[in-house]
């Protein structure tokens, strides 16, 4: 399959590359999505819209309270500057003063520009600091603080204690000591859980500094939603391009298929039209195009969007794994996986299968609807009703089989869906409870949770339409890959002039693909220009089989056969083609008019060349009879007309032409004898500086013929005229009698 898209998806390679950069798009912002929703719940609803645990700006009381408690005193007091007209330019002081309306009424510090790494690192130092400062503001442990400091100093303390002064007194070494076993004790709770701790310290110091929390807060929802909003609005634009180019993608690789597939198949002798058969051939070029089209923007999704989603995700969920919540969505994506690999190989087996029942409904359709008026004549229609029902039934209940299995897919991986949701509900709520993890770190676990869950329903539905698509690419690439038995030579040549309308066989020899024994055998004879060359002979003798040689619907096994002076394999199919004039034993009208029919050859032909040519074929008769005359409807297959009237169209197809060679193979069959004596008399003045070659059943269509080859059992038993043979040979003259009297051939 990925070979047949390789050589079919050439000239949509832009859109492709379009369609890849709009999937990574997508991709992204539908990664992006969760972590909005993330900070909404934690920030903007429980931190009031304050994102960083180290403020901005900080009281001189509550810095130095910090930097008492805090092992990284120089690094925090490094990025803070105080806050006055001297270090700051008037704009940013303004700005300032403006979103804190106490800024003069005491000493603040302002952090100063420092990049995103160094931010975080200050969140984590400040937020650690800001908890253990408000834990010391606490009036229990105050009291506790104030018992260990009489005992360390031997000293009853008022009551007007001041932890931090106190703290101020214990040396510096014995300070540390205390503060690593505090830092021990932060490093088992997770960053995000002690910066939103230190949130509330960070309010106080804002509400001091006299901002406006709610203000702050619901902007700060406003600003998220509108970002959110917006990210929103980028996967949905890019699902939107990425839907239409996907179609066009898809429906112009089936247009390039359909093309080749028609072209290959124009192209095949009738030994490949023989091996896979006309319903074959129709269903291929469209149940299997269809399912190689239906299959490509799914692939386009699953390839690149499902993979970059999913293995996002889960990175972005490792990256939060400080919950330990990750092994619930590899449980699922395990079950999945064995779920998914289960059906697939159950199913496999009967997805190869449809196809060729699909093959044999349309080869019974065909053959029903073709043979209809034989069918009623001998009252089948219950056998041809069972026939159908038969092979109906059997695709039914493949497809059945197939639907249903792979209807539990969709059911189960719901199931593991909202099983995995309850998992993480639960194991976040008691995380949340123990007040290791936020509510809305569990809501964008759940949501990217819920992102892999749906790459993966991606991958299932493409396994669902991967191995039909898979049997149909095979079905497609047996046609294209055909090699065919006729066709042209690499040096050809062109007809010589000096020898046009001579045709000649040399020595032939014929025996179908995979046939034991040949069909004719040592064929020689000279049709020239100006005469008529009669074939006849017994049912199966070979004659219809020596006219398709010369079109080369066939090629010799044996001997050559020559036109105008050339092997007619070493000329090209389309001009030896263009010197015949070839009319079936079966008549074959094209839906349409009658004019269309008879100007096939040439559709610029010219009216009068037109209406000659039916007059000649005696269909001038029962065309002018029509409402529309040469504008008369033509059904498909001509079923709307007689077989005479078709046969008489055909041949003025043929004499519309006006080629080199006229080949005529049983073409009057169907003709009354008046119309047959009538067509071949006017035939006569047209043809008679071209060559005519006649198969026929009757002897009186071929009594005046130039000479009458006489086949039988493949192999020419008598040539000569009517006279000659009846005199020499047995085989004519037992065909003369079975038509004819005595009287009639003495005549």
């Amino acid at each position: 399959m990925l070979k047949l898209l390789k050589n079919n998806l050439k000239q949509s390679w832009y859109a492709i590359i379009i369609i890849f950069v709009l999937l990574c798009a997508q991709a992204m912002a539908d990664l992006n999505l969760p972590d909005f929703t993330s900070k909404i719940v934690n920030v903007g609803i429980q931190q009031k819209g304050i994102e960083n645990s180290s403020p901005d700006l900080i009281s001189k009381e509550t810095l130095d309270k910090v930097l008492l408690v805090t092992k990284e005193d120089d690094f925090i007091l490094s990025n803070y500057q105080i806050c006055s007209k001297e270090n700051l330019s008037e704009r940013e002081y303004n700005k300032f003063a403006k979103k804190y309306p106490n800024l003069d009424k005491q000493e603040t510090y302002v952090i100063k520009d420092v990049n995103k790494e160094t931010r975080n690192k200050l969140n984590i130092e400040m937020g650690k600091a800001l908890m253990l400062v408000n834990m010391l503001q606490n009036k229990e442990i105050i009291e506790h603080l104030k018992s260990q400091m009489n005992v360390y100093m031997n000293a009853n303390m008022d009551e007007d204690f001041d932890a931090f002064k106190a703290i101020s007194l214990i040396p510096d070494e014995q300070l540390n000591i205390i503060l690593d076993v505090i830092d021990e004790k932060y490093s088992e709770m997770p960053d995000s859980i002690i910066e939103q701790s230190a949130i509330i310290s960070v309010q106080n110091e804002y509400e001091l500094l006299g901002v406006d929390l709610n203000k702050t807060q619901i902007t700060y929802i406003l600003m998220s939603g509108l970002k959110m909003l917006g990210v929103a609005m980028i996967s949905m634009l890019a699902a939107i391009l990425i839907t239409l180019l996907s179609a066009r993608t898809a429906a112009g690789l089936g247009k390039t298929i359909r093309e080749k597939v028609y072209k290959k198949v124009l192209s095949f002798s009738s030994s490949e039209y023989r091996k896979f058969g006309s319903s074959s051939l129709i269903t291929r070029n469209t149940n299997d195009v269809q399912q190689i089209q239906n299959m490509v923007p799914m692939l386009f999704r699953t390839v690149i969007y499902a993979p970059i989603v999913g293995i996002g995700a889960f990175l972005k969920v490792l990256n939060q794994s400080e919950n330990s919540m990750a092994w619930i969505i590899g449980v699922a994506i395990a079950v999945i996986i064995v779920v998914i690999g289960g059906l697939f190989a159950f199913a496999m087996p009967k997805f190869k299968k449809l196809q060729d029942l699909i093959d044999k409904l349309n080869m019974v359709s065909r053959e029903i609807l073709t043979g209809i008026p034989v069918i009623r004549a001998f009252n089948k229609e219950k056998y041809e009703e069972k026939k159908f029902d038969d092979a109906n039934t059997d695709l039914t209940k493949t497809n059945i089989f197939v639907n249903r299995t792979m209807s539990f897919m969709m059911p189960a991986l719901m199931f593991i869906m909202n099983g995995m949701s309850l998992l993480i509900i639960w194991n976040g709520a008691e995380n949340v409870d123990k007040g290791v993890m936020q509510v809305g770190t569990v809501m964008t676990f759940m949501q990217y949770a819920m992102q892999i869950v749906i790459s993966f329903l991606f991958i299932s539905m493409l396994s669902i339409m991967l191995p039909r698509a898979s049997v149909s690419a095979k079905r497609i690439n047996d046609v294209l890959e055909t090699d065919n038995l006729v066709k042209d030579a690499k040096n050809l040549k062109k007809f010589d002039s000096s020898k046009k309308g001579f045709v000649e066989f040399k020595d032939v020899s014929f025996r179908y693909p995979d046939a034991d024994s040949e069909v004719l055998t040592d064929i020689n004879f000279i049709a020239k220009p100006g005469e008529v060359t009669a074939i006849i002979g017994s049912t199966g003798s070979g004659k219809s089989t020596v006219v398709n040689l010369l079109p080369r619907f066939y090629d010799v096994t044996a001997g050559e056969i020559l036109v105008d002076g050339v092997n007619i394999k070493d000329v090209s199919q389309k001009d030896l083609r263009d010197v015949i004039g070839f009319v079936p034993q079966k008549g074959v009208l094209f839906s349409g008019t009658i004019e269309s029919n008879i100007k096939y050859s040439d559709e610029n032909m010219s009216d009068e060349d037109m209406i000659k040519a039916a007059q000649i074929a005696q269909a001038e008769e029962f065309i002018e009879s029509k409402e529309n005359k040469y504008n008369s409807e033509i059904a498909q297959g001509g079923n709307n007309v007689s077989g005479g009237q078709k046969q008489r169209l055909s041949i003025a197809r043929a004499i519309a032409k006006n080629p080199e060679i006229f080949v005529f193979d049983d073409s009057f069959s169907a003709l009354d004898f008046k119309t047959d004596l009538k067509l071949r008399t006017a035939l006569e003045e047209v043809t008679k500086d071209k060559t005519v070659i006649i198969v026929a059943q009757r002897i009186s269509t071929i009594m005046n013929a130039n000479q009458i080859i006489v086949l039988d059992e493949g192999k020419i038993v008598g040539i000569g005229t009517h006279e000659e043979l009846l005199k020499s040979n047995e085989v004519y003259k037992q065909i003369a009698l079975s038509q004819l009297s005595h009287e009639e051939l003495d005549s």
